[in-house]
């Protein structure tokens, strides 16, 4: 494990915290990880608690200052999971199993002092760091915390999922024999097209996220979020055409890689460790569960991911989960608005 201070900290900074970056070791190399530490020492961080905050599919954990800003005395530790922002080195094999036992390998780095595994309790910067932690999963977050409760009960407290961790319904229009690529394409729509192209600037890429109709309510947090989700490319690495785009020349590349995409898209449909952990999400095995949902989805289309009656169905099937519906927030803003960051809050204490 390496640790390092972001050139962001500054803007990543939710007062009152400090933050950095660790580069924590798993399988195959390294996972980059933001860590913000409630000022107050020893005392703060212990009567608080960890968070840790798991992403989406394609972002970083960037995604989550306004909800860490929310939660005062406690501690947040974000990963990039393996394929994207800077852990993007990482290659796969994916998968929510993957993915899960990375963030294993962070808690018991960040948290317990264990590494590969063990009891202990980590210290670090003088903290000792209790090793059960509180899991928020947006999105395809949600799916990796369920799977890291199942796979590694001993670290997971609670679970919060937020607008994801479910298996989604069919996505209306799309045939059953549909590709993965297909499916991507129907399900995100302009934020997996975007992998493939180059911007000619930082200006470029967040006009292309200005325009989107999920962002309608631009903030500093989303426009450092954008700017972190990119990676320098040079002149013969560069693939795009069309406007605000380059061809030939040097300029920015989202950081997520496609392949981590269809990889982790194809285990969120058919992955045997998502069913076992459904199943002991059923059984009660992790405790109550609550799924926070969007009414509206990626493109702030009413009825959101889950629509109401889909979601009141899992509520039905699983008697530990409680299913609540958060108003006026699409499935990116429920963690980046006022109203949505307020209830990741309260679920998350």
């Amino acid at each position: 494990m390496t640790a390092g201070w972001s050139t962001t900290t500054e803007a990543a900074t939710a007062a009152p915290y400090t933050y950095r970056t660790e580069d924590v070791a798993v399988d195959g190399g390294t996972l980059r990880v933001g860590v913000w530490e409630p000022d107050g020492g020893a005392g703060a961080a212990e009567s608080g608690g960890t968070v840790l905050a798991v992403h989406g599919i394609t972002a970083s954990h960037m995604a989550w200052p306004d909800v860490v800003a929310a939660l005062p005395g406690r501690r947040v530790i974000a990963p990039d999971l393996r394929g994207r922002g800077r852990s993007n080195g990482l290659g796969g094999p994916y998968g929510m199993a993957r993915h899960a036992d990375d963030l294993a390998a962070v808690v018991r780095a960040l948290c317990t002092g264990t590494g590969a595994g063990g009891e202990g309790t980590a210290v670090s910067d003088g903290v000792p760091r209790p090793g059960r932690v509180t899991v928020v999963g947006h999105s395809m977050g949600g799916f990796v915390g369920l799977v890291l409760a199942h796979r590694h009960p001993d670290l997971v407290e609670r679970l919060v999922l937020v607008d994801g961790g479910l298996p989604l319904p069919p996505v209306p229009g799309v045939p059953e024999d549909a590709t993965v690529e297909e499916l991507l394409a129907a399900l995100l729509g302009p934020a997996v097209e975007r992998l493939s192209k180059v911007y000619a600037s930082r200006e470029a890429y967040r006009e292309f996220w200005r325009a989107h109709p999920a962002f309608a309510d631009w903030t500093p947090t989303i426009e450092r979020y954008v700017d972190y989700d990119l990676d320098e490319v040079g002149t013969d690495d560069a693939r795009a055409t069309g406007p605000g785009e380059s061809t030939g020349v040097a300029g920015f590349r989202p950081a997520t890689s496609p392949d981590a995409v269809v990889g982790d898209s194809v285990d969120m449909t058919n992955g045997g460790d998502l069913v076992a952990a459904l199943d002991a999400l059923a059984a009660g095995a992790f405790g109550p569960v609550t799924l926070l949902r969007a009414p509206r989805g990626l493109m702030a289309e009413p009825g959101g991911i889950y629509p109401e009656a889909v979601a009141a169905g899992w509520a039905e099937k699983i008697e530990p989960l409680t299913v609540r519906t958060v108003a006026d927030v699409n499935h990116y803003s429920i963690i980046m608005s006022p109203v949505g960051v307020a209830a990741i809050a309260e679920a998350a204490r």
